[in-house]
């Protein structure tokens, strides 16, 4: 039985089905149960809450990245599975503690200061969150300054940094200066990206790592952990 819920759980992950009321990637699933009913049922049944990320959430969404890589998905589609997963961890989050789940690891995230683009950065809050990891977001417009300030207070062992523009890639790299000014340089791991960010500018500022996309840096972090 646990096993038939969370295959429904994550193949509702690919279809991009919160609720019962979305229509999904396939025809005729209108009314049928989504992610949320779905991981509901699961808790009422007893299903282990690891089993719900692991076999259901985290499986689903790998197919979602491989679908992404293979442009079969597209941007819309991922943030539909991104939004499903999201809304499903909000369910579970009183029960991870209580199961004896431990978090992965902490990770700050932001988008650098005189950015506002936040879509990549939330896609990639949502898959880490799904990963194990605890996610703080700090927004968009981040000064560097409130990013060391922020670094100093919760001690990730990440922190991402997220920019959307060609003009505001310049302040990923004050925002490590700022770090390594402040003598924590060294304390975090920093994994960059974003529209114009690579991998070549990534190693220019000092940071640890690189993602293209969301699936990218969930991978880069897991390699840093």
């Amino acid at each position: 039985m646990s096993k038939e819920i969370t295959d429904l759980i994550k193949e509702n992950v690919i279809q991009g089905r919160v609720t019962a009321d979305d229509e999904g990637m396939d025809e005729g699933m209108v009314g049928q149960p989504g992610v949320n009913e779905l991981v509901e049922r699961a808790l009422a049944e007893g299903v282990r809450v690891a089993d719900i990320i692991n076999d259901g959430l985290t499986a689903g969404m790998s197919v979602v990245g491989n679908k992404f890589e293979a442009k079969e998905y597209y941007i819309p589609d991922m943030l539909a599975s991104a939004e499903a997963v999201g809304s499903a961890m909000e369910i579970l989050e009183p029960h991870l503690s209580r199961s004896g789940i431990t978090a992965k690891g902490t990770i700050l995230i932001a988008t650098v200061k005189g950015d506002l683009h936040d879509i990549g950065k939330n896609i990639v809050s949502i898959l880490l969150r799904g990963s194990g990891y605890i996610v703080k977001d700090l927004g968009n417009d981040v000064e560097p300054q409130a990013i060391v300030e922020a670094v100093k207070a919760e001690k990730p062992q990440f922190l991402g940094l997220s920019a959307l523009l060609t003009s505001t890639m310049v302040h990923m790299g004050e925002t490590v200066q700022a770090l390594k000014e402040s003598g924590i340089r060294d304390t975090v791991k920093i994994i960059v990206g974003g529209a114009p960010v690579s991998e070549e500018f990534a190693r220019s500022i000092g940071a640890d790592g690189y993602g293209a996309d969301g699936f990218q840096a969930v991978a880069m972090v897991e390699s840093l952990s």
